[in-house]
């Protein structure tokens, strides 16, 4: 096996068609537990990021969206009632149990007839050329193995003027607070993963992925090699979370 047959799974080098299998495993563990893990974790201030994302997004009435990634719904939620009844709301989801969860969650909310469900892999995005108006991937994206081809799928599938939302964990913005977030991440969450979910491995893992993801700079190049235009990003929380935006240009 040659090193481009591997690719990380947090600090572990695994063989490349390993990973989406490893990375299912994580979240058919914490599906259940997932929003109540990310309202501890962050301290309810992951609520704030996805608000930012979907202010960024403004979704008008009639929009298609693609929340990517969209696991529980909590984005899918709000974008249903922004695009109403002539538009239309893909929560889509490389995993069963989340996509389940957030079907269940959404329904028990009252959201149903703009929104359709999609277990896709974002590689291989399986809907039409320049069909949505904008697309989200919240904290999904650092769990993709190829996300070269994940960002040339989504500019794809993109209408031209449509605008790509990426948010995600990135890289601190000064030493003394990626000192302290290391140190939260390899300890705290850890040990809400076990009193909580009763896995800490799983956070473990998820605290690795961050610091295997591209930070700020690399990830907006790496946009725009994808031939996302226009392409910029805010840093949220010092750094520790970013929001990345690319538009769909001819």
């Amino acid at each position: 096996m040659t090193d481009t047959d591997k690719t990380h799974f947090g600090y572990q080098e695994v063989p490349t068609q390993e990973k989406a299998s490893r990375v299912a495993e994580v979240f058919h563990s914490v599906a259940s537990k997932y929003d109540l893990m990310n309202d501890l974790m962050s301290l309810g201030i992951h609520r704030v990021w996805k608000q930012f994302t979907i202010d960024q997004a403004a979704v008008k009435p009639g929009m298609h969206v693609l929340d990517l990634a969209g696991g529980t719904g909590d984005l899918t939620l709000q974008f249903a009632r922004q695009a109403g009844s002539h538009g239309e709301v893909v929560l889509a989801d490389i995993n069963s149990s989340m996509l389940e969860e957030g079907r269940r969650r959404l329904i028990n909310k009252g959201i149903a007839g703009n929104v359709r469900y999609a277990q896709v892999n974002a590689e291989a995005l399986p809907f039409p050329d320049d069909y949505f108006d904008v697309i989200t991937i919240a904290f999904g994206l650092r769990n993709v193995t190829d996300k070269d081809a994940a960002l040339r799928s989504m500019r794809r599938v993109l209408k031209p003027g449509g605008k790509l939302l990426i948010l995600e964990f990135s890289k601190p913005t000064t030493k003394a607070l990626g000192k302290l977030y290391d140190l939260y991440s390899f300890t705290a969450l850890p040990a809400l993963g076990r009193l909580i979910a009763n896995d800490a491995a799983s956070y473990r893992y998820l605290a690795e992925s961050i610091r295997m993801h591209p930070d700020q700079d690399t990830l907006k190049q790496m946009m725009e090699a994808a031939n996302f235009a226009h392409c910029d990003y805010y840093n949220l929380s010092g750094g520790i979370v970013a929001l990345h935006k690319g538009y769909a240009l001819d």
